[in-house]
């Protein structure tokens, strides 16, 4: 089952945030090399399209580290409020179903100065 994690962004800032995969068994950093990761964010479950895209990078194979971000002129096109998610990884070169590693909440806080 995929962890879940509530997420602020700030309406049209720039959002950035890293996250780092464990065994869960063993508590050791699971190497993440030859993974793709994605991940996108939706206003419902029902929403046929996805509102956003983040941008999730492997910054680090070895230790399992990834960035997700997004962007402040795309985060300026989100209407505030909440918006559900999720993270998953897959391997692109071989016949492997994607995996869920994160689920959860984004909340779009309005800008007041601007």
């Amino acid at each position: 089952m995929a962890e879940y994690l509530e997420l602020y962004i700030d309406q049209g800032t720039d959002f950035v945030t890293k996250i780092n995969l464990y065994d869960d068994n063993t508590n050791v950093a699971q190497n993440v090399e030859g993974l793709t990761v994605t991940s996108s964010l939706r206003r419902s479950l029902l929403s046929p399209n996805a509102s956003a895209n983040l941008v999730c990078t492997v910054t680090n194979y070895e230790t399992g580290e990834i960035t997700i971000s997004l962007d402040g002129s795309v985060s300026a096109g989100l209407r505030p409020g909440s918006y559900l998610y999720d993270v998953k990884i897959y391997n692109s070169n071989i016949d492997y179903p994607a995996t869920r590693l994160i689920e959860g909440v984004i909340f779009v806080v309005p800008a007041i100065t601007r």
